[in-house]
């Protein structure tokens, strides 16, 4: 049996008994099998006395770096920092800079594959919580904790303070916790799933949030960060890197034991320090031995830094404080093991420096996506309300891996998440749903639910494809005293679209030998195609000429446009934009667009199939503005005519409004007397109706 089975069966005991023993992380795993963001694993990525690969950040930006060609290489990167961080240090010296704390704004979110909260690796709200805490008093020094016990005269308090979002995206209230359940119940160090799948379907703005992961890491890997990007170097600033922007951790190292023993910890690792290591890169320190030499490949190398004079030489990582080291005798100063920056074990683990502080302040100051965290204001507490309930649909990950419309799985029931966003419990709510332009339905949930706590609801009768909508219409027995978290949207499966006459247009990059795409009906067989072109490859505009093709396709299919980049880097940011979209022919409508995918994209779509009903299903009548304060106005597609007549409910079902349609100005009216809250127009169409909800506010 290899021994990298047996490590996993021992992780798999571990978990099982985990009350009665510690965790530890303690079988050596053979490299052999094994990759690192697509290159093969060597013994100088893990710790030769266990196996475990302390940190991935040093590979990570290596696949980064080849993935996006625009992006700084590690020289250029220090020949744009280390100036600027001479200055600031020159500046810092003659004591003109005040002192003051950054608070960063922190979003978690944590990926399971449909495990109860508390269930690894659903780790509960109190371990991410002391993750944070953790994380404050490293970055601040504080006294009295782990975090403040050096005495070393270089140690520095970093001035950052970490705090869990207050508000989400939308503006809405949260607690910085994001769940997230997948299918897939682990996901490949080598990070290319995680970059894939993960981070674009679950990411919040990277300029308003430090987005963090919690996840099963296979390949024993405990965590990495993404490495900052320069800013004001046009044409060396990489791209394609935003939606990717944050810090990944496996689940077990993600918290602190000093906090509660009975959160999901792996020992040695159980402090915290992976997430203060891994932040340290995400703000641009990088290892205190330059990464140079290898201890497990007895390699020394004294002449790589880490850019901070204030960190000794070492010639390779540490894996231990038990006794001093120092690995480059020639130059002044042990290795310094109790930095978060070496690979050391948690309990170690006690300073940052002020030349690495210095780096960070800069980081902080000019670094894309690191210096907009700075005035960022999510991590604000918005006034509550008592009665504030959530809406949100869960994913159907069971579409996961779907690639042709031939291969779609038979649909499920959706389900959609409730959360107590106010101050009081919440015990009953009334749903609103609608799938595909079907009816619309009622349905109840009662129990108790405190403050941020959730709960999982299956909607009956949503087994089918199309877009699904669901929003509360009353809770507690009253009107929900916030509307803006009160409806959510989602699409399942291939979107229908009642035309068969589309538009397809290519906007090349400078590489377009690298780009082919095709379409493919529902037996797979290829209807149109295209590329790969010809590539221009010099980022000199302009661009090449815009593609466009015009497509014919037959009634009640199944469609699966594909994009593909041989480079895996896509189209959006070499240089120029380019981008493909796919839309009806007058242009209204958009069936698929993108830019920014790796090596391949693809979408499902279908053509009237649900037959006669093309009003009911259509998914190109709506209403705006929506929400309004005023007037709304009714889209209908120009070749469906002016329907007959509408209908305004309230959320009890009470009829406010009936209209007949004689002209196109009828499609406009006025909401200004109705009061806040939500609403459902239905229209009529000779004998099809479409229900459609707003919001007056």
């Amino acid at each position: 049996m290899k021994i990298s089975t047996l490590l996993s069966i021992h992780k798999i005991l571990v978990l099982l008994f985990f009350f009665a023993f510690a965790n530890t992380y303690g079988q050596v795993k053979s490299p052999s099998d094994k990759t690192l963001f697509g290159k093969p694993m060597t013994t100088k990525n893990s710790n030769p006395n266990n196996g475990i690969i302390r940190c991935a950040t040093v590979e990570y930006e290596q696949f980064l770096q080849e993935k996006n060609p625009n992006r700084l290489n590690d020289a250029q990167f220090e020949a744009w920092l280390n100036p600027l961080v001479t200055k600031y240090k020159t500046t810092r010296n003659s004591s003109k800079i005040a002192a003051t704390v950054i608070t960063i704004p922190v979003v978690v979110h944590v990926v399971h594959s449909g495990q109860a909260v508390g269930t690894a690796p659903n780790i509960t709200d109190a371990q991410v919580e002391s993750q944070i805490t953790i994380l404050n008093q490293d970055f601040r020094k504080k006294i009295g904790t782990r975090g403040g016990t050096s005495t070393n005269p270089v140690a520095a308090d970093i001035e950052i303070e970490f705090v869990l979002a207050k508000q989400d995206p939308n503006g809405n209230p949260t607690n910085g916790i994001d769940r997230v359940a997948f299918t897939q119940t682990s996901w490949a160090g080598r990070g290319n799933d995680i970059d894939l799948i993960v981070k674009p379907a679950t990411i919040w703005d990277p300029t308003q949030y430090l987005n963090m992961w919690t996840l099963n890491i296979s390949d024993d890997i405990l965590g990495y960060a993404q490495f900052p990007e320069a800013s004001g170097l046009s044409g060396l600033d990489s791209g394609g890197t935003a939606i990717t922007d944050g810090v990944v951790s496996s689940y077990d190292v993600f918290g602190s034991s000093d906090i509660n023993t009975s959160f999901l910890l792996a020992s040695p690792y159980d402090k915290g320090r992976t997430m203060t290591h891994e932040i340290g890169h995400f703000l641009g320190l990088r290892h205190i031995w330059g990464d140079g030499g290898s201890r497990d490949s007895n390699t020394k190398d004294c002449n790589a830094s880490d850019y901070c004079d204030d960190t000794p030489k070492a010639g390779w990582e540490n894996y231990d404080c038990l006794t001093t080291y120092d690995s480059c005798p020639t130059d002044p100063g042990n290795d310094m093991t109790e930095n978060y920056m070496d690979y050391t074990n948690d309990e170690c683990m006690n300073i940052f420096t002020q030349n690495q502080k210095d780096r960070i302040t800069v980081i902080m100051n000019n670094a894309v996506r690191r210096s907009t965290l700075k005035t960022s204001i999510k991590g604000t507490v918005i006034p509550l309300f008592a009665i504030d309930a959530e809406v949100k649909i869960e994913t159907d990950y069971s579409l996961d891996g779907v690639s042709d419309c031939a291969s779609l799985p038979a649909p499920v029931n959706k389900k959609v998440i409730l959360t107590n966003r106010g101050t009081s419990p919440l015990t009953a709510i009334t749903l609103n749903y609608s799938i595909g332009g079907g009816a619309n339905q009622t349905q109840n949930w009662t129990g108790t639910l405190a403050q941020n706590e959730s709960t999982i609801v299956t909607l009956l009768n949503t087994a089918s494809f199309g877009i699904l909508t669901a929003s509360i219409t009353t809770t507690n027995g009253t009107t929900d005293q916030r509307v803006s978290n009160d409806m959510h949207t989602k699409t399942f499966g291939p979107v229908n679209y009642n035309f068969t006459n589309y538009v397809f247009n290519l906007q090349q990059d400078f590489w377009g030998d690298e780009i082919t795409w095709d379409l493919k009906d529902g037996s797979g067989v290829v209807k149109y195609s295209g590329g790969p072109y010809t590539g221009k490859h010099s980022e000199i505009l302009p661009l090449p000429t815009l593609i466009t093709r015009n497509w014919t396709l037959a009634n009640n299919q199944c469609y699966t446009f594909t994009i593909y980049d041989s480079q895996g880097d896509g189209i959006c940011c070499a240089g120029g934009s380019g981008y493909y979209n796919i839309k009806s022919t007058n242009g209204l409508t958009i069936v698929a667009s993108g830019a920014e995918y790796t090596t391949i994209e693809n979408i499902q779509f279908t053509t009237n199939t649900l037959g006669t009903k093309e009003f009911e299903t259509s998914n190109d009548i709506y209403l705006y503005p929506n929400p309004t304060k005023g007037m709304l106005n009714i889209s209908i597609p120009n070749n469906f005519g002016l329907p007959n007549s509408y209908t305004i409910a309230n959320t009890l079902g009470q009829i406010i409004l009936q209209k007949e349609v004689s002209a196109a100005s009828d499609l406009s009216l006025n909401t200004s007397t109705l009061s806040n809250g939500i609403y459902f127009i239905t229209v009529t169409k000779e004998n099809e109706k479409k229900t459609l909800q707003f919001i007056k506010e």
